[in-house]
């Protein structure tokens, strides 16, 4: 008899202070393989605290983290991007005057095992691995689109093609679980359908497995096949969309008078 694969991801007992005020109390659930897992609840609620445990950048005070069947307390965000932990952010951290390219090739830096004298004088290692690394981010711009705009100067771009940037290099290095801050944030509803398109795309094609924040509720129900509901820090809901949808307890502490919009 075949095992089944372990969930892509666990999260148990987790917990996470500052100063005293709990950001996280005691917070335990599972993303299954290849699932788009959306993270919602209203501001403060600790969504984005707990992106920054899973790709190491906090470390909790209580319970650990089982990414494909290993069990962490805290790995390292350099750690985490070689284990296959991408990670977009809700503010784009591009690089405004460099190149498209030269952006999605950034993703790629973390897997250089350059000398710093290989680097330093181009020798045959060095050009090697930049010819590979530029094939690579290449594939990628083809992917989104974007390789018409290689050679461009990414702040020059309109914001959501600079999302599609962001998103091309958090997955440049091919990872298998990629979070993702607030992707729609400050963009019109016609951004956000097509970044969300792209997301989806990435999870079908790629079989990505991507856990997201998003406030957009209306999005999330059509685009998560996985939600989690918090609220201060605590687990309110966790189910399929149309489970949240129905579920009073959202309703009333988040969902609020937005209930016949979403039903509809």
């Amino acid at each position: 008899m075949t095992t089944p694969a372990p969930p892509a991801l666990e999260i148990q007992d987790v917990s996470l202070a500052f100063r005293g005020v709990k950001a996280i109390s005691d917070l335990s659930f599972r993303v299954e393989q290849q699932e788009i897992c959306a993270l919602i609840g209203p501001n403060g609620a600790g969504k984005s605290s707990l992106l920054n445990i899973l790709n190491g950048v906090y470390v909790p005070d209580a319970g650990e983290i089982i990414f494909e069947g290993e069990h962490f307390r805290r790995m390292q965000p350099l750690e985490a991007a070689r284990r296959g932990i991408g990670r977009g952010f809700q503010n784009n951290a591009l690089f405004a005057g460099m190149s498209v390219i030269d952006n999605v090739i950034a993703g790629l830096s973390r897997r250089s095992r350059l000398t710093l004298v290989e680097e330093m004088f181009r020798l045959p290692r060095a050009r090697r691995e930049e010819r590979r690394f530029r094939e690579r981010a290449h594939e990628v711009l083809r992917l989104f689109g974007l390789d018409r705009h290689a050679a461009t100067a990414v702040g020059t771009l309109p914001y959501g093609t600079q999302k599609k940037v962001e998103l091309a290099r958090a997955i440049v290095a091919e990872p298998r679980l990629l979070l993702l801050d607030e992707p729609l944030a400050g963009m019109n509803a016609y951004e956000k359908q097509e970044i969300a398109a792209v997301i989806a795309r990435l999870n079908r094609e790629l079989e990505l497995t991507i856990v997201l924040i998003e406030h957009d509720i209306g999005i999330v129900l059509d685009l998560a096949h996985h939600v989690v509901v918090l609220d201060y820090g605590r687990k309110l809901a966790d189910g399929p969309p149309q489970t949240i949808r129905d579920n009073p307890d959202v309703i009333a502490a988040y969902l609020g008078s937005e209930r016949t919009e979403i039903a509809a």
